[in-house]
């Protein structure tokens, strides 16, 4: 009954939010460990080019799909767009790729290309039932998506999709359900695009773009070692203490490394960026750090090994003048005590 008092008081939708947490369950996606790349858009002005994105073809612009600012590729066959960056070689030899988008009816389904040295690469394309994956138009795979994703659930609707390479291995998700796996990609990427074919009346559109390194890299015996975890997998809802269900894998992986050392406590620190005022920063750090403590309750880790506080942007690991710097400043961390 406490465990579920507590839950009621972090999530007032209880039933939907835990509902979706408990749909993710079994995710086993893990981000990058580290921040090379992320945009939602806020700070850019609807009907502009984002300032964080580079034209390689077609039209795109800023746009608010149900209030939130997207990008919508809206001309060009192929409309091409890629991360503004300092580099064409950013991507880790393990790395992970998260967005959001909106299929309706009539779109094309958008493309990840993700290019490797030579002028090879290869792509991910969203389909209405189905994930393809090409290799420089030599090799191709598909991957179905299962019942409660088809169509009729798929389009109109926001959906989570993730990517993680790791060492020549490529794993595709759709929300919750891993979709397609090649073993063996035959490439190592060096940056990426997001492609389609472009239409006003059906836009290309996507939101919540991040590029992270290390995808994969279980770094939870840092608790032993080095007293200490950091995480940017576990994510919220914009000023809000709603943990993102995509964030579960992460979760997932430190209630079973609780599990297997019973003798562990720790702290639950939370951190934010910059924006937003000093005292508000506060609060809404120590409400998250409160919510990750009550889902790892609820996975079952005796409350009594866990504390949580609070830091705000109070102890910043980047500048907060980037994208990229604020998202690293957003973390939580592991503390052992």
């Amino acid at each position: 009954m406490r465990k579920l008092l507590l839950l009621l008081l972090l999530f007032p939708f209880h039933s939907k939010a835990q509902d979706t947490l408990k749909a993710y369950q079994n995710y086993d996606f893990r981000a990058g460990d580290k921040i090379i790349y992320e945009d939602n858009f806020a700070a850019d002005k609807v009907g502009e080019f984002p300032a964080h994105w580079d034209l390689m073809g077609g039209q795109g612009v800023v746009n608010m799909v149900g209030g939130i600012p997207c990008f919508l590729l809206i001309e060009g066959n192929y409309v091409k767009v890629k991360p503004y960056m300092k580099t064409d070689k950013y991507l880790t030899d393990s790395f992970s790729v998260e967005f959001d988008t909106y299929p309706t009816q009539n779109a094309y389904g958008i493309m990840i290309f993700m290019n490797g040295s030579n002028h090879t690469n290869m792509n991910v394309q969203l389909k209405p039932a189905s994930i393809v994956w090409n290799y420089s138009n030599t090799k191709t795979l598909f991957g179905n998506f299962p019942a409660e994703i088809l169509k009729t659930k798929y389009i109109n609707s926001w959906h989570h999709i993730a990517l993680a390479y790791i060492d020549d291995q490529l794993k595709i998700y759709v929300d919750q359900y891993r979709i397609l796996t090649i073993p063996h990609c035959g490439l190592k990427p060096q940056n990426l695009e997001v492609a389609g074919i472009g239409s006003k009346q059906n836009p290309i559109i996507f939101k919540d773009f991040k590029i992270a390194g290390g995808a994969g890299m279980n770094m939870l015996d840092k608790l032993l070692t080095d007293g200490r975890f950091v995480t940017h997998g576990i994510r919220f809802d914009v000023n809000s203490a709603r943990i993102k269900p995509e964030s579960m894998g992460v979760i997932n992986d430190i209630v079973t490394y609780l599990q297997a050392h019973p003798d562990l406590k720790v702290e639950i620190d939370g951190h934010t960026d910059s924006d937003g005022s000093d005292e508000s920063n506060l609060i809404l750090s120590q409400q998250r750090a409160d919510a990750v403590k009550a889902v790892m309750i609820n996975g079952g880790i005796n409350a009594l090994r866990l504390t949580t506080k609070g830091f705000g942007e109070s102890k910043p690991i980047n500048d907060n003048k980037t994208p990229e710097g604020k998202a690293n400043n957003r973390r939580v961390e592991l503390v052992k005590t």
